[in-house]
Parts: C-alpha cells; sequence; structure tokens
C-alpha cells in the first residue's frame, strides 16, 4: 500500500506541475486559455496575473508532496518518515479539497474536478491504510 499511495501522490504531484506551467508560463497561449474556458486573449491577458499566483500554488503543493514521497522513502529514521508522511498527507489532501472546491463551483467543472482529484484522494486513502 505505501508505494501505491507514493506512486499516486507522485502523479498527483505531476498533474500539478503541469497546471503550474499551464497558468504561470503558458496562460497567454490560445491552447491554454481555451482548456480554461477563457473567452479571448484579451480575457487571458487580464486574467494572466490571477493565473500566475494560482499557477504557484498549484507548483508549492506539488513540491510539498514530492518532498514527502522522497523523505518516506530515503528517510533515515521515523522522524523523517513521519515528517513525510505528513507533507504527502498535508499537500494530496490540499489538492484533493481543491479538486471539491472546484467540483462545487458548478457542472462544467466536474470533469476537471475528477482528474484533479483522483490521484490525491487515492494517495491519501491507500496511505492511510498503509500507516494506520
Amino acid at each position: 500500500m505505501i508505494l501505491a499511495s507514493l506512486f499516486f501522490a507522485f502523479l498527483a504531484a505531476a498533474l500539478h506541475v503541469f497546471i503550474f506551467t499551464m497558468e504561470s508560463v503558458t496562460w497567454t497561449r490560445p491552447a491554454t486559455w481555451k482548456r480554461f474556458s477563457i473567452g479571448s486573449q484579451d480575457h487571458a491577458e487580464i486574467t494572466r496575473p490571477l493565473a500566475y499566483n494560482q499557477g504557484f500554488y498549484n507548483l508549492f503543493l506539488a513540491v510539498g508532496a514530492l518532498i514527502g514521497i522522497g523523505l518516506v522513502v530515503f528517510g533515515a529514521g521515523p522522524a523523517q518518515h513521519v515528517a513525510g508522511w505528513t507533507l504527502v498527507f498535508s499537500s494530496c489532501g490540499s489538492m484533493l479539497l481543491a479538486a471539491v472546491v472546484l467540483a462545487l463551483s458548478g457542472r462544467k467543472y466536474l470533469r476537471a474536478a475528477a482528474t484533479q482529484g483522483a490521484t490525491p484522494l487515492l494517495a491519501v486513502v491507500l496511505g492511510l491504510v498503509a500507516v494506520l
């Protein structure tokens, strides 16, 4: 269960790095802003600072999960393992809760919320089974 949990945490982190790239690096490219249902290039330019900031939230969640995975896998003692699981649960739990908020934002966001929330949900559930 530990390996499966960490695998799903890694996938969740990778997805959030991808989301960071879209929101903070490629936001004003038509392929990106259309994916986020932005109506025009002008709207993409107007919302760019907000997307840029939100992208970094996603990056920081991914980094937290990756550091947690590293501590669980390579940690030298129980303190590093506890810190690692704390980071994995905190980061993936935040990703999962953000997906719930997205789902509650409207029916048109359900698919995106499911995509965003599935891997952190599996990471958290399998991790809890493994450590309890």
